[in-house]
């Protein structure tokens, strides 16, 4: 049997690549891949060539028309195929998915035969190496359990994937219940589906309560249990050809976001033949770039509404008796309502939400099943049965009460949802006090960095002038000069961000901060990228998915950016998309190492950190790993160095500091090696650790075109390299070739080249010098001076 593959294109060749690539990988060979280009680039569309010896792929072109309907349309129009199925092109699929549905739609001949999809954000290398690591990791727990399972507990793959509800899958969360126990009939007959061998022997009356049981469960799950409408989709699903022809299916043409919802209920209402086969796995990629390359459902288009309108009544006119079918669908406009559409008339400015949309909501509710309304309760009742009269008043009136005791609840349980509530209606409406300035390094996590050094100079220079506030976490941190201290997210951290005229910061600031008129951010950043950064990245690896948005979000609010080296101004323009005053001064946290008093301040530090006279310092500064992660902002470090090694071979000589990045939330704990090796991670100023190091141990952290200041020998440590610049981030210079150092895999060969650290020195002398001519130009010990100059006029 034959499967026309139809595959809408607008654009980005990565994403056609691997969606091609997931295709070359099927265990069914039997495809038609129909490539439909919805005036793609002629750039873009060079590869589909590449894969004419792999696949049996044609390419047509929408000439007249544009959009994901039209061309699907045309795909059918040309599809030979015994079954067709739909993929996008941003998406991919598990090696065996088609084998899968058409192994399944060929058992009873079925006409629709759906899978399950997988959410993502990740590209397919990533994807699968991610899944593997995870399954790996899995064994070996499992290889590790003394307890060996039951017969009873080893369950058929297939089975068990077919049985399983999709974790995965949006709930139509206050319906469901109901629906469940009107399905209770059918339940048993949805379990026991796999046990039957020939419906055949199967009386009529048996045979039609399965098919009823079939029916009942496509609808729950693929509308149903769909969130929204614009989830309601034709994704790996499979469909005969002759019911699409048999039953003229089309997808509407003047629907450009939600064309697959006619379509799909319609070809739901056609037919009683349906096959779940949820071994079969789809996988919907997200896109992490919204602002430059956003998926169809990330474009922010004022026609949404009017679409989502549209969407309905197509959808009723082309189900001709369906009650079961259409309540469903129903119920996802009430819930649009309710839960999306009813806010916007409290919050939004647009009047268009309270006038013209209003009356189009009120007219489609009205055309609603009575009794799906009389199945509503509190709230949701009320609030309908306000747009059914066109009561605008009313609606805005249950609306404000509802958020307002929802407002209330949320404040009442969290102190931080206080914080806010009272900064956006008490403290914004205060006065912004212009000489006041607000520094934060590292969330608050320390006294530290370019924002510390930028403090010290304005209080040493302009004592009086400016009320300096800190954002501090860590009790008892001592910081010189006149200031206040405030806990990051306490309620007088909203008040002083509210009110302070400048804020001094080195990371990214909440998103939800409001930027006032005549609001000034510095922001400082805080090293010279190695790691490729947000619109640099290709694709996302980290705990943050919507790292793009986030960053473009947050980066229109700066007014300053500064710039170590020539490199980081021109990435930075880029990569931030930024276009306000780039200084380009060198670092303030880098004066320090070009102090006079440099040596006198490391005998300072030395003693303060105990270490003995006699003895050479190395410092390890890793970064974290991008895939490794508990949470947003809380990355896993496993330490890949012998320790014991390295003190049993260079203990006489060497003391070793280990400093993790602030990222990492695992605590390294070192005290069995006590005297030789330091864990420093909670040391404020790692610009100070840089002064009393002779020698740096790192790997793709930033914190080597620091240290390049002092010209003292580098070791990289990139065990993992090959993983690290071609699945996690990229570099954005040739590790291998560029740094002032060697690269080393085995705790052997840094133990080795340690030993043997003047030899190294001589080699890379040239490049060195080469290096610190590139990204150390700037640096003169000067850069707090312009920065507070610049941005400060003192």
């Amino acid at each position: 049997m034959k499967v026309s593959v139809i595959i809408p294109f607008h654009r980005g060749e990565g994403y056609l690549r691997d969606c091609l690539d997931s295709l070359v990988a099927q265990t069914y060979g039997n495809l038609e891949v129909i490539v439909v280009s919805d005036h793609a680039p002629k750039e873009d569309l060079a590869c589909v060539s590449e894969y004419g010896d792999k696949l049996d792929v044609k390419l047509h072109h929408l000439d007249n028309k544009t959009g994901v309907a039209a061309a699907r349309n045309l795909g059918l129009d040309v599809a030979t195929g015994d079954y067709v199925y739909f993929l996008d092109s941003d998406d991919y699929l598990y090696e065996n998915t088609i084998e899968l549905l058409v192994e399944a739609a060929l058992d009873r001949d079925d006409d629709i035969t759906y899978g399950k999809k997988k959410p993502t954000w990740f590209q397919r290398s990533v994807y699968f190496l991610r899944e593997q690591e995870e399954k790996e990791s899995k064994d070996q727990e499992e290889e590790s359990d003394l307890e060996t399972p039951s017969e009873d507990e080893q369950e058929d793959d297939d089975n068990q994937a077919d049985s399983a509800e999709d974790p995965s899958d949006d709930k139509e969360s206050t319906e469901e219940g109901e629906e469940e126990k009107r399905d209770k009939k059918f339940k048993k007959i949805e379990e026991s589906e796999e046990e039957i061998i020939n419906e055949e022997e199967l009386t009529e009356e048996e045979k039609q309560l399965r098919r009823e049981a079939r029916t009942r469960q496509a609808y729950r799950i693929l509308v149903s249990k769909r969130k929204g409408v614009k989830n309601i989709s034709v994704l790996n699903i499979l469909f005969k050809r002759s019911f699409v022809e048999e039953n003229k299916l089309r997808f509407p043409e003047d629907l450009v976001y939600l064309s697959d919802a006619p379509f799909l209920m319609e070809a739901l209402s056609k037919t009683d033949r349906y096959k779940k086969r949820f071994a079969a796995l789809y996988v919907k990629r997200k896109h992490n770039d919204a602002i430059n390359f956003p998926a169809l459902s990330q474009i922010k288009d004022p026609n949404r509404f009017n679409e989502l309108i549209a969407a309905y009544y197509e959808t009723k006119k082309r189900i001709e008796y369906n009650p079961d079918l259409m309540d469903r669908f129903e119920k996802k406009y009430i819930s649009y309502y309710t839960r999306v559409y009813a806010p916007r008339l409290k919050r939004s400015v647009n009047d268009i939400w309270r006038e013209e949309n209003f009356i189009k909501m009120s007219l489609l509710a009205k055309e609603i099943n009575k009794e799906v309304i009389k199945g509503l309760k509190g709230y949701r009742r009320r609030l309908v049965k306000a747009l059914i009269k066109q009561d605008v008043n009313k609606s805005l009136r249950i609306v404000k009460l509802h958020l307002g005791i929802k407002k209330l609840k949320k404040v009442l349980r969290s102190r931080k949802a206080l914080g806010r509530a009272l900064y956006v209606h008490v403290f914004l409406k205060r006065p912004m006090k212009e000489n006041w300035i607000l520094f934060e390094s590292f969330f608050g996590k320390s006294y530290s960095d370019s924002p510390k050094y930028i403090y010290e100079y304005i209080s040493a220079n302009a004592p009086g002038k400016y009320k300096c506030i800190w954002i501090i976490n860590k009790k008892g941190t001592k910081i010189p000069f006149r200031h206040k201290k405030i806990k990051r997210f306490s309620l007088r951290y909203y008040y002083y961000v509210a009110r302070a005229g400048y804020m001094v910061f080195n990371s990214r600031q909440p998103e939800w901060i409001v930027k006032r008129e005549g609001n000034i951010f510095l922001q400082t950043w805080h090293g010279t990228p190695l790691k490729k950064l947000v619109f640099d990245i290709d694709d996302i690896s980290s705990a943050t998915p919507r790292y793009k948005q986030q960053v473009y979000k947050q980066s229109r609010a700066w007014d300053y950016l500064i710039a170590a080296n020539e490199f980081s101004s021109k990435t930075f323009k880029r990569c931030f998309m930024f276009d306000n005053t780039m200084l380009e001064t060198g670092y303030p946290r880098n004066d320090i190492l070009h102090s006079k008093d440099r040596d006198q301040i490391a005998a300072i530090i030395r003693k303060r950190l105990g270490i003995p006279k006699e003895k050479k310092i190395i410092l390890y500064a890793p970064t974290w790993r991008d895939d490794e992660f508990y949470d947003k902002g809380k990355y896993k470090f496993k330490l890949q160095l012998d320790l014991d090694l390295m003190k049993k071979e260079l203990g006489d000589e060497y003391v070793f500091l280990l400093r993790t990045h602030y990222f990492i939330a695992d605590s390294l704990d070192v005290s069995h090696l006590k005297g030789f090796a330091y864990n420093v991670s909670k040391y404020d100023d790692i610009s100070e650790l840089y002064l009393i190091s002779d020698i740096l141990i790192t790997d793709y952290s930033s914190v080597f075109f620091d240290f390049a200041n002092l010209k003292r020998p580098m070791l990289f440590f990139t065990y993992d390299l090959e993983k690290y610049r071609d699945v996690l981030r990229g570099f954005y210079i040739d590790i291998e070739k560029e740094v002032p150092g060697p690269l080393v895999f085995t705790s052997e060969e840094v133990v080795d080249s340690i030993k043997n650290i003047d030899i190294i020195e001589q080699k890379y002398k040239s490049r060195y010098e080469e290096f610190y001519n590139r990204f150390c130009a700037w640096e003169d010990g000067q850069a707090s001076k312009k920065v507070v100059e610049s941005v400060f006029k003192i």
